[in-house]
């Protein structure tokens, strides 16, 4: 089958796009949270707050007027997603009869299994104070430190919380401040969700979600991907007989992107979008409700999927990297960089950080790629404007700029800031 050929521009709006980043945030108020939920196939979830949580600022970017109780409300009182994961992520609710397949496997891991045979009694208990209290975290069990020592809990009671979820006979009802409240699976998951799909129904799924889910993807990483989705190992043999028959299917197209010798596939109903983006036209579903990405840029969450992972070095050129868990003096940028997307590519990075105390946002750290271009006002206009969204999203009192340069930007930024009613200190 011949690939399709794409610029290297087109695949990083498709893959932006696809994802609701590109060309501007074409979703707006609560009820919109959750078709960009859905149009993203999952968010990553992560607790640091330092300026706003990671999922938040996801949001963001991709819904006007977006606020985090938005996202509490889709996901914990309309059930429409539910929160799963070692690597913790938020899904559909209506894929959970699929991931009962991947639950099931989990539980068969020789770490939840063996705890469950070497802790009956906590199991039981945990279910039964469940079933008789209704939602409960883990600070209302007392458990025993003694007996256990877990990364995923400090007392018996916590693991087995951990592991009666990863197996999918509890979910997660709610959360306090980002600490999970579980409760039985059947008082949270809605009764139309409630149930397995068969084995082959969840791969069949998940062969599809491990393309869906990235965009664009090497072909070589899909077996991986598709491994870890429904947790047993493929050798190549089968892995290739899979491809073959997406293929055959009609269900996936090889496509080939300039500059890449690999070979990609994609979703073959994503075929139109791509020759459409390759034609030069953006899709009509995709038109910004809002100011485009080239009017206002976007801060790009450090878990988002188009950058993570070192695929901002595959798409943009461009090199990222979490830093959080490094030794200050391992830093290369900065404790919690984040990307910042103008137009269709990547053009820099800042590390904020939040003075609780006097509410003030600090840039600590600002850095260009050497094809930004920071000498046009368009761009320090953007620049400016989506610094005055983030602030006006975290709701501080002022905001810090001392570390932009050079000082003609830092400069024309403080002029937008302060006509949009963001005081500059």
């Amino acid at each position: 089958m011949n690939s399709l050929p794409i610029s290297k521009i087109t695949a990083r709006r498709f893959i932006m796009g696809k994802q609701g980043l590109w060309p501007g945030r074409r979703f707006t108020g609560a009820e919109d949270v959750a078709v960009a939920l859905n149009q993203m196939d999952a968010l990553q979830l992560d607790p640091l707050n330092v300026i706003a949580r990671s999922q938040d600022i996801a949001m963001l970017g991709r819904v006007l007027d977006y606020r985090p109780e938005h996202l509490y409300k889709v996901a914990y009182k309309q059930r429409g997603f539910f929160d799963y994961g070692g690597v913790l992520f938020m899904y559909p609710m209506s894929e959970l009869p699929y991931w009962r397949l991947h639950m099931k496997r989990k539980a068969e891991e020789n770490r939840w299994k063996n705890f469950a045979a070497e802790n009956p009694a906590t199991i039981k208990e945990v279910l039964e104070a469940l079933r008789v209290n209704g939602p409960m975290g883990n600070k209302d069990f007392k458990g025993n430190k003694k007996l256990i020592n877990s990364y995923r809990g400090g007392k018996d009671t916590s693991v087995a919380l951990y592991a009666l979820w990863m197996s999918g006979e509890v979910m997660i009802h709610h959360r306090e401040g980002f600490n999970r409240i579980y409760d039985l699976t059947k008082r949270v998951a809605p009764p139309e969700f409630n149930y397995s799909a068969t084995e082959q129904e969840a791969e069949d799924f998940f062969s599809r979600k491990s393309i869906s889910f990235l965009g664009l993807m090497k072909e070589k990483r899909w077996r991986t991907i598709f491994s870890n989705y429904i947790q047993r190992k493929l050798d190549v043999k089968e892995a290739d007989a899979r491809i073959a028959t997406l293929y055959e299917q009609g269900i996936i197209v090889p496509v080939s992107i300039e500059g890449s010798k690999e070979r990609w596939i994609a979703l073959a109903q994503d075929l139109p979008l791509l020759e459409e983006l390759d034609a030069g036209r953006t899709p009509k579903t995709w038109h910004p409700l809002g100011p485009s990405t080239q009017d206002e840029v976007t801060f790009v969450a450090p878990l988002e999927i188009v950058s993570a992972r070192k695929r901002a070095n595959q798409v943009f050129d461009f090199e990222y990297i979490w830093e959080v868990y490094k030794p200050l003096e391992k830093r290369r940028w900065g404790y919690y960089v984040l990307p910042i997307l103008y137009g269709d590519d990547l053009v820099a990075r800042l590390d904020p950080k939040l003075d609780r105390k006097t509410m003030t946002l600090h840039i600590k750290g600002f850095w260009l790629e050497e094809d930004t271009p920071v000498n046009d006002p368009v761009f320090a206009n953007a620049l400016g404007k989506g610094l005055a969204r983030f602030a006006k999203f975290v709701e501080v009192k002022q905001v810090d700029i001392d570390a932009v340069s050079p000082k003609k930007l830092q400069s024309h930024i403080k002029k937008v800031l302060k006509k949009r009613g963001v005081l500059v200190g």
